[in-house]
């Protein structure tokens, strides 16, 4: 008897610490530097390191400043995750950043630190303060509407802004790199 009761109080450790260890295995899901934005695209860490892929791969900078808990942040990101436009012009032209805190780059706030705000950098560095959204008391805010909608003949303006910060940065750096020459 006494031997049956030890046997079944081993095989009950056994049985309970395998199922603790397949607990702790379980596969959680990888928390990813997207934060929501876009699972598909490749975001940088920090903006230290999305200045050196901007200037590295020639790409501009795309800096999107939220918070989770500010319902306007959680709408834009919403339209912005599903809108497939704005997700394969994030991943195939901009180094993507997106921040909870400010940096200490003052100029990525020119009127102020609030959110949603997105800033553009070119791949020489410089904060695009001219390229800005349609909003006169807050120039760098967005919101879901400004982003086109399915089957909408209107690009919306963050996808707007996004190809005109590309054609004004694209022009400005071919300019510079031909008066280097």
């Amino acid at each position: 008897m006494l031997h049956s009761a030890l046997a079944l109080c081993l095989l009950l450790i056994t049985v309970s610490s395998n199922l603790a260890i397949a607990i702790k295995k379980e596969k959680r899901p990888p928390q990813t530097l997207s934060r929501g934005w876009g699972d598909d695209i490749t975001w940088v860490q920090t903006y230290e390191e999305g200045l050196f892929h901007a200037h590295k791969s020639n790409k501009p900078l795309m800096v999107i400043h939220h918070l989770e808990d500010c319902q306007y942040c959680q709408a834009l990101k919403k339209e912005f995750a599903k809108n497939e436009e704005i997700q394969e012009m994030a991943q195939n032209d901009f180094i993507m950043l997106n921040l909870m805190h400010e940096t200490t780059d003052k100029n990525l706030s020119p009127d102020g630190q609030y959110v949603p705000r997105i800033m553009f950098v070119d791949p020489s560095l410089t904060v695009r303060a001219d390229i800005t959204g349609r909003y006169s008391n807050r120039l760098y805010t967005y919101e879901p509407q400004d982003l086109p909608m399915h089957h909408d003949p209107n690009p919306g303006m963050v996808l707007s802004t996004s190809v005109r910060a590309i054609k004004m940065i694209s022009h400005r750096h071919a300019y510079r790199q031909r008066g280097s020459r």
